[in-house]
C-alpha cells in the first residue's frame, strides 16, 4: 500500500460535499495583505501561501458561477460576477512565488467572497455548499 488513495470524481460531487473554512481563508488573506517586507517569506513559503489561496478561490468561484448561471443572462449581477470569476481566473493562472503575487490571490479571494455574499439567496435555489464555515 502507498499509503494514500486516488479518487475518481469527474463531477466533482465530493467537492460540492466538502465545506472549506472560510474563516481561516479570510485570515490568510488579512495576514497577506498586511506583510509589507518582501523578504518575510522565501519564494518556496510564498508559492505554498499561494497555493492555499488559490484552492479556496477555485472553490468560492465554482459557487460563483454556479449562482451567477442561474440568473437571467441580462441580470447586471450576473454580468459583474462572471467579471469578477473571469478576473479570478486570470490572477489564479499565474505562479505565485512573490509577495505581489500572493497579495493578487488574497485581494482574488476577498472579491470572490464579496460576489459570493450578495449573490447567496438571488438566483432560484441558490445554496453555496462549499464555502460554509464549520
Amino acid at each position: 500500500m502507498n499509503g494514500y488513495t486516488v479518487l475518481y470524481d469527474p463531477e466533482g460531487h465530493i467537492d460540492a460535499q466538502l465545506p472549506l473554512d472560510r474563516t481561516t481563508h479570510e485570515r490568510v488573506a488579512r495576514a497577506v495583505l498586511a506583510w509589507s517586507d518582501p523578504d518575510v517569506l522565501r519564494p518556496d513559503d510564498y508559492e505554498q501561501v499561494g497555493l492555499l489561496l488559490a484552492g479556496a478561490a477555485r472553490a468560492v468561484a465554482d459557487d460563483v458561477r454556479a449562482l451567477a448561471g442561474r440568473l437571467p443572462e441580462d441580470d447586471g449581477r450576473r454580468l459583474f460576477a462572471e467579471f469578477v470569476v473571469g478576473q479570478a481566473d486570470d490572477c489564479l493562472a499565474r505562479p505565485s512565488r512573490t509577495l505581489l503575487r500572493g497579495r493578487d490571490r488574497a485581494r482574488t479571494l476577498r472579491a470572490l467572497y464579496e460576489r459570493l455574499d450578495r449573490l447567496q439567496g438571488t438566483a432560484p435555489g441558490a445554496e453555496a455548499t462549499t464555502t460554509a464555515s464549520p
